[in-house]
């Protein structure tokens, strides 16, 4: 299929662009995704113009006509994308003047590719925030499977990676079903803000043409139209909002995949992941490797930089319109790649992993995870201030340090040197399973708690 050269916008000029101006002006190679929403922006405002009499019928249907037809040449992979042509705007619009002729620029009448590029990016972010949720949504409910079924294995928690305390492993699991919930509000969030109709503000004054912006918002489903055509062509902030949720969602998918990569390893053998999300080594047969997560916390930096990136184009741009802002479709799609490839990947992974549940316990155990449990005995008990609790607590860990013991193995005799009040009651308290049983605060480990909480979230992820 021949194209010829576009002329529609070298009227001003009396030369030819340079080639290298062309490969630096040119968005076509990422901005040819918007294809379908560029034709269904076009389609919608053909029919308003039509509607308010600015263009006639016959000339909307030839116009619509046409590029029905375009939308199938590209998809068949039959619709050749001129670099020259700038964009995927004007690729779209040179070939329907070729379909249907001059009545093809009426087309552009009350609009410009100024408020039609953020036309088509809020429709396909819409498109991709959706599926982001679809998504998120499946990957939640695998995290509260998984939970459900590991209530009553007991792990150390940590802080600074230093044992703290037991804890049920299906409340670890719910922590990140907590955040990814966040997640998923952020993109609710996201959508329901951007979800305003900046066709009609054209390049940034808006238009003198009687057009009906309520008309081609309620033809694109947005909730109406935006309120200052300078804003509407101005700002990207919908994009950065887009990019923040996605940082936010990928840090903690990254934050997931850091400590799969730590628990599957031969150090701490917490878990075990199905051979079919691992590889191997080159050169060590014997090798087993996350590389899946590992890849997961690496796009995490990738799709990290693509919202520093909008945020230092954006922050010194006058208003209204600048070039500057073409390059924000490249951040999208690459930020859209890499977070749905992350997210699917964490869900595989989940669906097939195995805890080590003795390795688990012993860890708890050896970590003296329930050295809280004796100063809070202390308390309840004796009494105590939990400052004074707290010190004599950390000198009974020290002696079962250097003896190897554990506290729930030591003698009443050798708990009595360092207080004589302490009596057979406190043996209870350090079982490490009544440790856990005992977390009843709103929120806590124990498995009624827990219980409490995948109820909840099951309501809500049905």
């Amino acid at each position: 299929m021949s194209r010829k050269k576009n002329p529609i916008l070298r009227h001003r000029f009396n030369q030819k662009n340079k080639d290298i101006f062309t490969e630096i002006n040119t968005s076509i190679d990422f901005d040819k995704f918007m294809f379908n929403e560029d034709i269904e922006g076009s389609i919608a405002h053909a029919e308003m113009l039509s509607k308010q009499k600015i263009i006639t019928v016959l000339e909307k249907n030839k116009i619509t006509s046409g590029l029905k037809k375009i939308l199938l040449e590209i998809k068949n992979n039959k619709f050749i994308f001129n670099p020259e042509l700038e964009d995927i705007h004007m690729n779209i619009e040179n070939r329907l003047q070729e379909l249907v002729g001059d009545v093809a620029g009426k087309l552009h009448t009350a609009r410009s590719r100024n408020d039609q590029v953020v036309t088509d990016l809020k429709l396909w972010l819409r498109k991709d925030i959706d599926l982001i949720l679809t998504e998120l949504k499946v990957l939640k409910k695998i995290i509260i499977k998984n939970a459900e079924k590991n209530i009553d294995i007991i792990m150390p928690g940590f802080t600074h990676l230093q044992t703290a305390q037991p804890i049920s492993a299906g409340h670890y699991y719910m922590s990140y079903y907590e955040m990814f919930m966040r997640d998923t509000d952020r993109f609710i969030e996201s959508r329901e803000r951007l979800n305003k109709n900046p066709l009609g503000s054209c390049a940034m004054a808006g238009t003198s043409f009687k057009i009906d912006r309520f008309e081609t918002s309620k033809k694109l489903s947005f909730n109406g139209p935006t309120n200052n055509s300078i804003d509407s062509v101005a700002d990207r902030d919908f994009v950065i909002d887009y990019l923040y949720a996605s940082s936010t969602c990928a840090m903690h998918l990254s934050r997931i995949a850091e400590e799969i990569v730590l628990w599957s390893s031969n150090l701490v053998k917490f878990c075990e992941i199905k051979d079919e999300m691992m590889s191997s080594s080159s050169i060590m047969p014997q090798k087993k490797n996350p590389d899946a997560a590992e890849l997961v916390r690496a796009k995490a930096s990738l799709i990290n930089g693509n919202l520093l990136s909008l945020l230092n184009i954006m922050k010194a741009l006058p208003l209204s319109y600048s070039k500057d802002l073409q390059e924000d479709k490249k951040l999208v799609v690459d930020t859209s790649k890499n977070l749905h490839v992350s997210i699917k990947v964490i869900t595989e992974i989940l669906k097939g992993i195995r805890l080590n549940k003795e390795n688990m316990l012993k860890a708890a155990l050896d970590g003296y995870s329930n050295a809280t449990e004796l100063a809070d005995w202390l308390v309840k008990n004796l009494g105590y201030s939990f400052r004074k609790a707290h010190q004599i607590s950390a000198k009974i860990v020290n002696f079962a340090e250097i003896n190897k013991l554990r506290l729930e193995d030591l003698s009443l005799e050798e708990l009595k040197k360092f207080d004589s009040n302490i009596n057979n009651n406190i043996f209870k308290s350090l079982n490490i399973k009544n440790a856990v049983l005992s977390k009843t605060s709103y929120g806590g480990t124990s498995p009624s708690e827990v219980i409490k909480m995948i109820k909840k979230a099951k309501k809500i992820n049905k």
